[in-house]
């Protein structure tokens, strides 16, 4: 098993491995804990799970949905009905990420400052859906624009917003297997959105005087707004504020979180803090190597975009090939918690990112090269590959950057800022004279894979370089640095020690490699 890391601010609960995983995720992290707080976390854990994670996996689902039903439109219409022509239909796929980067940061701050993640998230989720709905109704090119840019302004806040927003509940052991469920969220849209299109394109096409790909629209915007309005209602805010949680639990969710890191999980005051969370966010080499990584992952996922397009390849009808996206997708889904849960036990983030490389980049060569049904399918689930490596770089993310709550959520914001600004500019590489091998865009996947491991290399060889200063400062005659005594001040006075006690429980913790 694993070293203990220091804390990681982007766990995720499981709700349906509930009873086993829960004694799993809280015994093996909570060595400071007295029997009766370790009883009293395992049923704390729960209670998250079961009211926080089946709604931020269904918002995010819907989220992906909501994005990516402009390539199951294409197929229905969309693009004669638009008159749109020669690549006006990948500018409106791109614009959706010039809104999207430009809210992240400052959505973040603001999340962190305002403190109400039930009412931040919530409301903007309404947003995106009303966005979505009234998509339904554009009639040319500057109003798909127009609809796609506001769609990624008020979708920006959620990813970013809940990975920070779990990091105040959860510790590092109870990440990556968990993060794998919440991705699913995106992986199971990416089947049965597709799906629900076919059954769209099937059963509406035409009714009341609309397309197929209008009542697209109009009836996943409706369900985003549905959910979104339980989000306000029923997600808490945080362990202080919520309700449900007697005093005694709220005690062991700050302590256990704080036990974790090594540190306690708080603020300068004021909004100064916010500001300065950004500095030294920026500061952090660590922050530009995870952020390029994260870019070239998301650049070679940018296949999904134009998954319906790459099946209609293989000489299918529109409705099969939607549905030929599915099956990829569901086996992605059961492959990424095993992909996830491993990386957990071995207690190992590098080795779970590399392999995926050399698997995906297979899966591109073959589509490339190839023209019978049988490879070109199968290497989309080699291509798949790619998404296994979400959830692990998430958690390798939040195991990276260290607190104050300030920095994690202005790293955050940055990373996914960053990561996404490939999707702006890789949708033109999928021209429709490349067709049917797209090896343009495919080379262009190869490479930014390639450039992601050259930034796992560079990470793991920096993080090794930390650890090996926290071994020389666990070593009681070395003099800390002022940053360093003020977060071992913060950590006393949370923990109501003092400040050798608190460098001693710093004895053990590395970032995981």
């Amino acid at each position: 098993m694993a070293e203990r890391t220091l804390r990681d601010h982007d766990v995720i609960g499981e709700v349906e491995k509930a009873g086993a995983t829960h004694q799993e995720d809280v015994d093996s992290h909570h060595d400071e804990l007295t029997d009766e707080e370790k009883m009293i976390a395992r049923k704390l854990v729960r209670k998250i799970d079961i009211r926080i994670m089946p709604l931020v996996i269904l918002v995010y689902l819907m989220n992906y949905i909501d994005r990516n039903n402009y390539a199951a439109a294409k197929l229905q219409g969309l693009v004669e009905d638009l008159h749109l022509v020669g690549d006006q239909y990948q500018t409106g796929l791109s614009i959706l990420f010039v809104g999207y980067i430009l809210m992240q940061v400052p959505s973040n701050l603001a999340l962190n400052y305002v403190g109400r993640p039930s009412w931040y998230l919530g409301s903007f989720t309404i947003a995106w859906g009303l966005v979505s709905a009234c998509t339904s109704q554009v009639h040319n090119y500057s109003g798909i624009v127009a609809c796609r840019f506001i769609l990624g302004l008020v979708e920006a806040p959620f990813f970013a917003g809940v990975l920070f927003y779990l990091s105040k509940w959860y510790t590092k052991d109870e990440l990556a297997k968990r993060n794998a469920i919440f991705y699913s969220g995106s992986l199971v849209s990416g089947a049965f959105g597709n799906l629900i299109a076919a059954g769209i394109l099937h059963g509406l096409a035409g009714e009341r005087g609309m397309d197929a790909w209008q009542w697209l629209y109009i009836i996943e915007g409706a369900i985003t707004v549905a959910v979104g309005i339980l989000v306000v209602l029923i997600l808490p805010d945080f362990p202080d504020t919520w309700g449900a949680l007697s005093p005694e639990e709220k005690r062991v969710a700050n302590r256990r979180l704080a036990i974790d890191a090594a540190e306690a999980d708080v603020d300068e005051a004021g909004g100064m803090s916010q500001i300065r969370g950004m500095k030294l966010a920026f500061q952090d080499p660590k922050t530009y190597l995870l952020a390029i990584a994260y870019m070239g992952i998301t650049g070679a996922a940018g296949f999904q975009n134009f998954f319906p397009t790459l099946t209609k390849t293989l000489g299918y009808n529109e409705t099969v090939s939607l549905l030929l996206v599915a099956p990829p997708y569901v086996f992605m889904v059961f492959y990424s918690y095993a992909h996830c849960y491993a990386s957990d036990y071995y207690g190992n983030r590098f080795w779970f990112l590399t392999y995926p490389v050399f698997v995906s980049t297979i899966g591109f060569i073959i589509f490339m090269t190839t023209d019978g049904f049988g490879p070109r399918y199968f290497s989309f689930f080699l291509m798949n590959f790619v998404f296994a490596q979400n959830g692990t770089i998430y958690a390798w993310i939040s195991n990276a950057i260290p607190r104050p709550p300030a920095k994690r959520a202005a790293a955050l914001a940055f990373i996914n800022s960053i990561g996404n600004s490939a999707s702006i500019w890789t949708p033109f590489t999928y021209s429709k004279s490349s067709a049917p091998h797209y090896r343009p865009a495919l080379g262009v996947c190869i490479g930014l894979e390639f450039l992601a491991l050259a930034c796992f290399v560079g990470l793991r060889l920096y993080l090794q370089m930390q650890n090996r200063h926290l071994e020389q400062i666990e070593k009681e005659d070395t003099e800390l640095s002022n940053t360093e005594r003020r977060k071992l001040e913060k950590t006393a006075e949370m923990e109501g020690v003092d400040i050798g006690k608190a460098r001693k429980m710093q004895k053990g913790y590395r970032y995981m490699l």
